[in-house]
């Protein structure tokens, strides 16, 4: 335990963001570099504490308490060791994690919670910076060959621990750069690309080969990737959105959250958006109105400021929620509490309990209001699901000229490849899985794809659990890390 009277001594302080004045006029990370003296001074509030609850939250299992101990010494060595046992990729999930493993911080009971992500993303630059993540090559090469389809942080975390058992691996991407929803979902301002394209680098030199623009029942066809390869490793992700079909969907200016947000990933990495749209969808001089209130949403509030919008407004179906954990949602589980994320502090209206009743357009078939009604939620005696009403006389008309839909996916692509290689589906339309295995044998399947839209730390713990049953059933066992059997199987 790096400073046992740490955490009474020192208050949870978060790193600096970039003003927003300032902010808003690019698509930088909005956070600063890490800064070592605030790391080391937060990662002594650790109280190492007897029954870490904090792994318990992590998806990954995480050794918090290790990795804090070492950060709090300056040993940024043994925390990278410690750290990268469990994360293939604490570079991305120390800036895009939502933490659950703070909310369910010891420490949190009832005092703000250690900063965890913020240590884990100071632990993995430090490493790069200090010269300590070097390619990882195995001493030798199995005669096995895996394809991963698709090369999001599920199919990449996939692909980093089949390479280290010594497979070869080779990871198929539709789109024409590497990365998923990493690429082409998170905007830069969140995930700076280059950090991505650092760790891209560093794969290809550990052995593992990528090819883009490579369809997998389109462009390649499957019966050559199963004639090519020993086993093959489903991670597409969950890629068919929720649409909103209402009167007046038809309109000019309604689009789906995750067109708009590619097409600006595009732009500020000087790749052409014809490939994604026939037309650009631009926020600039208009009024938009984003229908959804989770991350995705937020990420399009941030993208529209940037782009000069005239005004942003968010609606939620749900209820706006408390501030603070109440009685029913009690430590250590992850509280459904209001957050504020850096999009909003730059400008937004945050409207809660709204349903969009219908698209009002022009008459040259333009978008030009939204009419919407405020509705009040109830809770049956019984135990029942909660049901809305409308509140009567509350119905309005916003207007808008651009409608953002960030409304969560149902479950993945299942036209083309998935009916293709004959995988069967769950209830929810995801591919269906036992431990990992599909119905069809030697393929298998991890992330939003199996499990349905989740968290990229998910996607990363997903893509390391499928990768032991892909070495198990080629090898008759593993030697690679996983969490305790059953754990991550709790979907």
């Amino acid at each position: 335990m790096g400073k046992p009277t740490g955490f009474l001594e020192t208050s949870r302080e978060l790193p600096q963001k970039r003003d927003v004045s300032q902010r808003i006029r690019d698509y930088k990370e909005v956070e600063g570099p890490v800064d070592e003296t605030t790391t080391r001074k937060q990662s002594g509030r650790c109280m190492d504490c007897g029954t870490p609850f904090c792994h318990q939250g992590c998806p990954l299992g995480n050794n918090i308490p290790e990795f804090n101990d070492a950060a709090h010494q300056g040993n940024w060595k043994l925390a990278y060791e410690i750290l990268v046992s469990t994360n293939n990729f604490p570079e991305f999930t120390g800036r895009i994690c939502p933490a659950p493993c703070e909310t369910s911080c010891v420490l949190a009971i009832n005092k703000p919670a250690v900063t965890i992500e913020y240590i884990e993303k100071s632990i993995i630059e430090k490493a790069f910076e200090n010269g300590y993540v070097l390619p990882k090559i195995p001493a030798t090469r199995t005669d096995k060959k895996i394809a991963v389809i698709g090369s999001g942080p599920a199919g990449l975390a996939a692909a980093a621990q089949l390479n280290y058992a010594g497979h070869h691996v080779t990871v198929f991407e539709r789109a024409d750069e590497v990365g998923g929803l990493l690429r082409y979902g998170i905007p830069d301002f969140k995930l700076d690309k280059a950090v991505l394209d650092r760790r891209i680098k560093l794969m290809k030199e550990e052995g593992i080969a990528f090819k883009t623009n490579a369809d997998v029942g389109v462009t390649i066809q499957v019966r050559q990737l199963r004639d090519d390869f020993d086993a093959i490793l489903l991670c597409g992700g969950a890629t068919i959105p929720r649409d909103l079909p209402i009167p007046g969907r038809n309109l000019k200016g309604i689009h789906f959250a995750m067109d708009f947000l590619t097409q600006q990933n595009r732009r500020v990495s000087g790749i052409s958006t014809g490939s994604i749209s026939t037309s650009s969808i631009l926020a600039c001089e208009k009024n938009v109105i984003v229908l959804g209130g989770g991350d995705t949403g937020s990420d399009c509030v941030g993208t529209s400021n940037r782009q000069g919008a005239w005004s942003v407004t968010q609606i939620e179906l749900l209820g706006k929620p408390p501030a603070e954990r109440n009685h029913s949602m009690p430590w250590p589980n992850w509280p459904m509490i209001l957050r504020t994320s850096s999009s909003h502090e730059e400008g937004c209206e945050r409207q809660w309990s709204i349903v969009t009743k219908e698209f009002i357009g022009d008459d040259a078939g333009n978008l030009k209001a939204l009419k919407v009604i405020e509705v009040e939620w109830s809770k049956p005696p019984d135990g029942k699901l909660p049901f809305l009403n409308e509140v009567p006389g509350s119905e309005k008309i916003i207007p808008c000229e651009l409608v953002l839909l960030a409304l969560g996916f149902l479950h993945p692509q299942q036209e083309g490849l998935l009916k293709q290689l004959g995988v069967e589906f769950d209830e929810r339309g995801n591919v269906k899985c036992n431990r990992y295995h599909t119905s069809v044998e030697g393929m298998f399947s991890a992330g939003d794809m199996r499990r349905g839209q989740s968290l990229v730390v998910w996607a990363i713990s997903e893509g390391r659990e499928a990768a032991r049953a892909v070495d198990e059933f080629l090898m008759g066992e593993s030697t690679l890390e996983a969490k305790e059997k059953g754990i991550l199987n709790l979907v």
